[in-house]
Order: C-alpha cells, then sequence, then structure tokens
C-alpha cells in the first residue's frame, strides 16, 4: 500500500514558470539558478589534489536519449549526450541518490535515495522540482523501490512484485500490477501523448504483460523459457523487444498482439544482457552484455510486410527460430543443419571492458551509439551498416572527473 503527501513551500512566492500539470518541457540551460546545497569541500593547504570521484549508483538515459542522468552517493548530476557536456549537478551533504528518473527536459525529476547513507528513504519516491531546487511531493510504500518510470501525466513506480500507476498532476493511484519478482526494475513505457502502452514482467518465468490503456486491453506474451533479463519498447509502444537470463537471442514481438516478428543471436555462450534499445525509426537495436561487446542490429519488422507472411510465435523455447528473410537461410538444408547457423548476427560490434555494466542508446547524429558505463565512462560510436564489422570510436570521457564538465 502506497502512500501520498504533498511537502509544504518553505517560499511563499514560487517559480511562476512551474505548472503543475506537468506539460511543459523546460531546457536545462534555463535552469542553472544557484541552488542550496553544501558548498564543496576545500583541499587542504598540504594537498592541492582534487576530492576522489563519488561513487556512481546508477546511470540512465533520458525518454528520447537525448540526456541522461547519473546518480551518486552524494546527489544526483544531469549531462548532455551530443554535444557531451554537462548540465548541473546536485549534491547533498554525503546524501545518496540511488535512482534518478528524468522527464525528457523538464525540471521535474524523480529520486529514490541509495548508497550506504541515503539523502532519502529507499521506500520513497521523491518528486523533485529542479526550478524550486527542492521536493514538492513524495510517495510512500511499505518496501524497497526498484525502480521510477515517468511520463508527462503518468508516475509507475516498481516494488519488488508489483508496479503502480499514479496521474501525474494530483498523485492520485489509478492501477496496480502484480509481477514476478522483480529485482531491477524491470517496466517500460511509451510516450506518444495519444495513449499508454506498458511493458512489465508476467506472472510467470518468460512472460511479458503489455498493458494498453487507451484500448483497456491486456497482452500476455511468452517471450522465453528462460527468466525475462531486459526488454525495451518503442516510444510509441508498437515494438518491444525482450531478452532471457540465458541472453543468446533477442527477439521482437509485436507489442499490441504479440506476434514474433524477428530473433536475432547475440552470441553462442550465455551472458547477461544489461540493456536493449531501439533506434528513433525502429530500423536498429542495440544490445549490451556482461561480455564487453555491444551489438546493433538490423531490424526488418516493418508495416509493409503482411502479418501473414510474418513468423508466428509457435514456439517459447530459446533454441534460434530462422525467418524466412534471413540472408543465412540455407534453404536447402533446413531441418539439417543446426538453427545456430541459420541466425542473424549483428551488422556492428564494439568492444569494452567484459564484466562491466553499461547501457547504450541511439544518438542524435545517424548511425551512431551512446555507450554509458558504471564506471563513469561515456563512449559515441559510429557504425557503418554497409561494411558491417568494428565500430568506430568518435568520442570518450569520463563523467564523474570533474575536468570532463564544461
Amino acid at each position: 500500500m502506497a502512500t501520498l503527501s504533498a511537502l509544504p513551500n518553505p517560499n511563499p512566492n514560487p517559480n511562476p514558470n512551474f505548472h503543475p500539470d506537468q506539460s511543459q518541457t523546460l531546457d536545462f540551460d534555463s535552469l542553472m539558478l544557484p541552488q542550496p546545497q553544501s558548498p564543496p569541500p576545500q583541499p587542504s593547504p598540504e594537498s592541492s589534489s582534487p576530492p576522489p570521484p563519488p561513487q556512481l549508483l546508477q546511470v540512465c538515459f533520458n525518454q528520447d536519449h537525448a540526456c541522461f542522468a547519473a546518480a551518486t552517493d552524494n546527489g544526483f548530476r544531469i549531462f548532455n549526450c551530443d554535444p557531451f557536456r554537462e548540465l548541473f549537478r546536485r549534491e547533498f551533504d554525503g546524501g545518496g541518490i540511488g535512482h534518478v528518473e528524468m522527464l525528457f527536459r523538464c525540471n521535474i525529476l524523480a529520486l529514490v535515495g541509495g548508497g550506504s547513507q541515503p539523502q532519502y528513504p529507499q521506500t520513497k519516491v521523491m518528486i523533485w522540482d529542479d526550478h524550486q531546487g527542492r521536493c514538492i511531493g513524495e510517495l510512500s510504500f511499505r518496501t524497497v523501490v526498484h525502480g521510477v518510470r515517468l511520463r508527462r501525466d503518468r508516475i509507475i513506480v516498481i516494488v519488488e512484485q508489483k508496479i503502480f500507476v499514479y496521474n501525474f498532476a494530483d498523485l492520485k493511484l489509478l492501477h496496480q500490477i502484480e509481477t514476478v519478482a522483480n529485482p531491477k526494475g524491470l517496466c517500460a513505457v511509451s510516450q506518444g501523448s495519444d495513449s499508454l502502452v506498458l511493458v512489465c514482467p508476467g506472472l510467470h518465468k518468460g512472460q511479458i504483460r503489455v498493458e494498453h490503456y487507451a484500448l483497456k486491453k491486456t497482452k500476455f506474451i511468452s517471450a522465453h523459457d528462460s527468466s525475462i533479463a531486459c526488454f525495451a519498447l518503442t516510444l510509441d509502444g508498437q515494438l518491444v523487444a525482450t531478452a532471457s537470463t540465458k541472453g543468446t537471442l533477442i527477439r521482437i514481438f509485436n507489442a499490441d498482439n504479440g506476434t514474433l516478428l524477428q530473433e536475432v543471436r547475440r552470441g553462442a555462450n550465455v551472458a547477461e544482457i544489461f540493456s536493449l534499445a531501439f533506434s528513433a525509426t525502429a530500423q536498429w537495436l542495440a544490445v549490451s552484455s556482461d561480455k564487453g561487446t555491444v551489438h546493433v542490429f538490423g531490424l526488418k519488422v516493418n508495416s509493409s510486410i503482411p502479418e501473414n507472411e510474418k513468423p508466428q510465435s509457435s514456439s517459447n523455447s530459446d533454441a534460434a527460430i530462422n525467418p524466412s528473410n534471413s540472408p543465412l537461410s540455407f534453404i536447402k538444408f533446413k531441418g539439417v543443419l543446426p538453427k545456430y547457423f541459420n541466425s542473424e548476427w549483428s551488422v556492428a560490434q564494439f568492444r569494452l571492458q567484459e564484466g562491466s555494466h553499461y547501457s547504450v542508446a541511439f544518438g542524435l547524429q545517424k548511425n551512431t551509439i551512446i555507450i554509458l558505463g558504471m564506471d563513469g565512462s561515456f563512449y559515441k560510436c559510429q557504425f557503418d551498416p554497409e561494411h558491417r564489422g568494428e565500430m568506430t570510436q568518435l568520442e570518450y570521457h569520463n563523467f564523474l572527473k570533474p575536468e570532463s564538465a564544461i
């Protein structure tokens, strides 16, 4: 059971630019106002070395991948992706933020405490207004919050076995969804103004649940035999990509009817999938895993393909399914050669440190990828779909180091 409260405003003249309906989107450059926060620690006279970088607790992109947020053990920082630069940071007196969720480039963010000394209880979601430099509301829960997703009209909160959907304007609870154990806080929401599509784990292993709120319809998709490890949804809510804990295959489904549209292979060995991301046009899909390689796959799903020609989800096995338009079909030997050889493979790859946690998204420039590491690394890479193979690194920054800030 969640409770909510609005926090009192100590400022009798609140910022007139704040609108409670959350429909306003503002550039962060307009938010660079002095905020009440503790002064940075001064180096001792004996040493002029800079203070050590904070511990990074979480990093995530905003909804259109134009910005990203870093939650640390002493606050949070907001960055622009292209061009790369730090937009602003908010630091607290040693209080950690375990999760920060942006709303495009708006002044409203959702914060959850984290680290060894959380700034806020980990059972609360704090609604932060950066114009006012304070929290303007909170949602309280009986258990630890594992994730938050934002739309301009909704707040979605993920706890261990339940998801809560709230109206943004008045924090009214609209819907509760039961899920399997969800310690990663897996959840994805569409961003179209005309409809709301929400994807979350189902009630059984390997199953995802798709809520179509405009149609008042729920669709369950048995995506894998193994447990769901990661999924992604296009901004319009039409396509969903899934990966299991086995991590060898990625499947792309029609979110409306659950039809399996395409299946691609990351590799032959078991891997932990960290992130999936569609390009803005759903032409490409990016995948990162603990194997230290980011893959880009070409997608063949589009409305011009008749439904009766698309492969159907007749099997839930994690064994490879051979799409009819695969360049490696070997039609003559179908049913003889292992399906592994018929798999669709990535068109581009980028090698990183194996075992490290990376999140991936597509850049604003054509055929570019943005990669964020839990070690503070920022990569911008470019891939060539014509020649395939290794991506070209265009930029590298460490966003935790002071000299990275502009």
